[in-house]
């Protein structure tokens, strides 16, 4: 057996703990952002690619071969098993599973990369194989991070707020929601994130005059329309720095806000602030959650609240999802917080938004995100 390294040493037992609840000899991991987590690489589905990881032993990559090199680069793992392009991809997934000779395989049913057609044509690569199902493990092992996971996040966080400053000092009249990203993304490409997709922007004039929860301008794609004086320029931020994600969200207004405007962020502030205090190690998601959900309907802030206000962050891949809900805040939610936990804690009402990434502390939740909570003001 290979020394592991840390962190993946703990990450490694961890899952393999919960292999052993679940009767697996060996897991197949093949989720973008779990691949990462265990093995220090990722890489798109363009072909499918896995991991095998048994109870004893090192595991295995298997992937294309014109991705290996840059595999051998950042994993720990030794051995990297590939395929040329026009071969089988699954044939060679089965080979590796059937060298091990387990008769129980782990994999995560909900990982998008396990797909209908994957489960099927390995079902049928091995016959004697039975699978077993550890639902939704890719995305809830992963939910408490380590010291490196917490300060690349808090480094994607300041990238945030400097770009979000940026963005402010630099919006004017008659620009659009696509010049206020192209200022987002010079920011984050010249400050160290990942790329340049900087997140969803948008002009929420249309919001402010819809009844209900009106969140229409919060993932509204680019058009055309040109800031006014007065309008309000929604934006929400989401760098990356080697996959790890801050976001937050706050509304800009073009001149000084209307005095109706700024009482609403004030009461959403306060709000948020009280879900915040009462979040630490122990305390129900649940309850979370309904101290902001409530007291915005409570205070007719929000006719309804039909989404969530607040899901876990961390590694985001080559994905088909931006955002990780299975671990997040709703009435429904029947878990508790646990120390080194991360989440994008958000609310909005009337074309309005607020949030932040927050780390949850054995003393309380703090922020990573430090802009001010209130309205920001194009020009400053």
């Amino acid at each position: 057996m290979t020394g592991i390294p840390a962190p993946f040493a703990t990450r490694v037992e961890t899952l393999r703990a919960a292999m052993r609840q679940a009767g697996a000899g060996l897991f197949l991991c093949d989720h973008a952002e779990m691949l990462h987590w265990l093995t220090g690489f990722t890489i798109s589905e363009t072909f499918y690619r896995s991991c095998v990881l048994p109870l004893e032993g090192d595991p295995v990559w298997i992937l294309r071969a014109i991705d290996e090199v840059p595999c051998r680069a950042a994993t720990w793992v030794p051995e990297v098993e590939t395929y040329a392009d026009h071969e089988d991809a699954h044939a060679a997934v089965a080979s590796v599973l059937r060298r091990f000779g387990a008769a129980r395989i782990g994999a995560d049913f909900t990982s998008f990369g396990f797909t209908v057609h994957t489960r099927d044509r390995l079902a049928e690569l091995l016959p004697d194989a039975e699978w077993v199902n550890l639902h939704e493990v890719s995305n809830r092992i992963r939910d408490v991070k380590d010291a490196g996971e917490i300060a690349l996040i808090a480094c994607a966080a300041g990238i945030a707020d400097g770009a979000m400053a940026a963005i402010a000092r630099g919006i004017a009249p008659d620009m659009r929601a696509r010049d206020a990203s192209a200022i987002g993304a010079q920011h984050y490409l010249r400050n160290g994130a990942d790329d340049y997709w900087v997140g969803p922007i948008s002009i929420a004039r249309r919001a402010a005059q819809t009844q209900g929860h009106g969140m229409g301008f919060l993932h509204a794609t680019f058009t055309e329309d040109r800031l006014s004086d007065g309008d309000i320029l929604h934006v929400e931020l989401v760098p990356r720095v080697q996959l790890y994600s801050a976001r937050f969200m706050r509304s800009i207004s073009l001149g000084a806000p209307s005095a109706e405007n700024a009482e609403v962020m004030a009461r959403m502030a306060a709000l948020q602030d009280a879900q915040f205090a009462a979040i630490r190690p122990g305390v129900a998601a649940r309850d979370a959650d309904a101290l902001l959900r409530e007291g915005m309907l409570r205070e007719g802030l929000r006719d309804s609240y039909p989404n969530i206000t607040g899901y876990q962050l961390g590694i985001y891949a080559k994905t088909p999802r931006s955002s990780e809900t299975m671990v997040s805040l709703h009435p429904g939610a029947d878990w508790r917080f646990r120390e080194w936990q991360v989440f994008h804690l958000y609310t909005t009402a009337r074309g309005l938004a607020l949030s932040e990434t927050v780390v949850v502390a054995a003393d309380g939740c703090h922020r990573l995100t430090s802009t001010d909570r209130r309205i920001l003001v194009a020009g400053e």
